[in-house]
């Protein structure tokens, strides 16, 4: 029958082996869907270049200034931030690097004398700023790790309303930009007003270009096709966050299962070493028992007189017993 530690130790490495199909479960879930974000990454790709194209020529065409989504305004005296976290945990530092990049750049913006505005996307964002008491202006859960494009449609319509109606001055987006399954990386860039690269920079050494002519006017064209822009970046910058945590969670869980073998492998050895004490032990009480048999039975040892080693005790004992053995023949030597 297995000895108290054994026990202990046993229940131990069930529940360690519990809890490492668990973790083994995840990592086989978030594995999967890495594939479908990097393909949904890929797929949004040529959409978001295309758009981006479209608002590089109607920018040449000189449409850029009259578009308030592309006009920075002369002094910033508020800033927002759109933080992108996940809903769920267990993706090791993914979601504690997105806020604590976007805690700092808030602190910075608070030293500069600038007012702040938070957006927030993700449960594990909206607990941690709660917790922290800062301002929140809008919060979105519940599609971190699967993002559509109605989502990102929401997300920008709130901030967009906000930059135009004045509530803000420039708006940073705080993600983790997707490179590889072992890479990832926290960004903070600006968001609005949207960066407009240079014309001459971006077509410089690319050979001749195609000279377009826009219908209706590229200010009307600008007007319609700069909040599709502002969704797509959203969009692509939400895809990238997903992917991110998909890495990131696979990686936390494979560590997490790796942890469970070693601790099984350290348990099974003391419980190991616990069943083989109790083993000897036994087997020298049993071998101490037998020896003690042997010695009685020859005749050799007096078990009783062994145990009280003083001679005077001893006496008294014994004539204690033969008066309870002849109580006759003691109140007959009284008389």
């Amino acid at each position: 029958m297995p000895g108290g530690a054994e026990r202990v130790l046993r229940n131990r490495i069930r529940s360690v082996h519990s809890t490492k199909k668990i973790t083994r479960a995840m990592e086989l879930i978030s594995a999967s869907r890495i594939v479908k974000a990097q393909a949904r990454v890929a797929a949004a790709r040529p959409y978001s270049e295309q758009i981006t194209e479209v608002v590089r020529n109607l920018a040449s065409a000189g449409a850029g200034a009259s578009s308030p989504l592309l006009t920075p305004r002369p002094e910033v005296r508020k800033v927002g931030f759109v933080v992108l976290a996940a809903d769920r945990g267990l993706a090791g530092g993914y979601n504690g690097n997105v806020m604590r990049a976007a805690e700092r750049a808030i602190q910075a913006e608070r030293a500069a004398g600038r007012d702040y505005s938070l957006v927030l996307v993700g449960q594990k964002a909206v607990k941690y700023f709660t917790f922290r008491k800062y301002q929140i202006d809008a919060r979105f859960t519940g599609f971190s790790d699967s993002p559509t494009y109605e989502d990102a449609r929401a997300v920008a319509a709130e901030v967009v309303s906000a930059f135009q109606d004045g509530g803000v001055d420039q708006v940073e987006l705080v993600y983790t930009q997707f490179l590889s399954v072992a890479t990832q990386r926290v960004l903070t860039r600006r968001f609005l007003p949207l960066e407009t690269p240079a014309v001459t920079d971006a077509r410089a050494g690319d050979g001749p270009h195609a000279d377009y002519e826009f219908e209706p006017a590229p200010e009307a064209i600008l007007e319609q096709i700069v909040p599709r822009y502002v969704e797509s970046r959203l969009f692509a910058a939400m895809l990238d966050a997903a992917a991110s945590e998909h890495a990131a969670r696979q990686r936390a869980m494979k560590s997490a299962t790796d942890n469970a073998d070693e601790l099984i492998k350290i348990l099974t050895r003391g419980m190991n070493r616990a069943r083989q004490d109790a083993i000897t032990t036994e087997l020298i009480e049993i071998a101490s028992g037998a020896e003690a048999l042997a010695a009685a039975a020859a005749g050799d040892t007096d078990l009783l007189r062994d145990r009280i080693e003083d001679p005077v005790l001893f006496r008294h004992w014994d004539r204690n017993l033969d008066r309870r053995s002849h109580p006759h023949e003691e109140e007959t030597r009284r008389s």
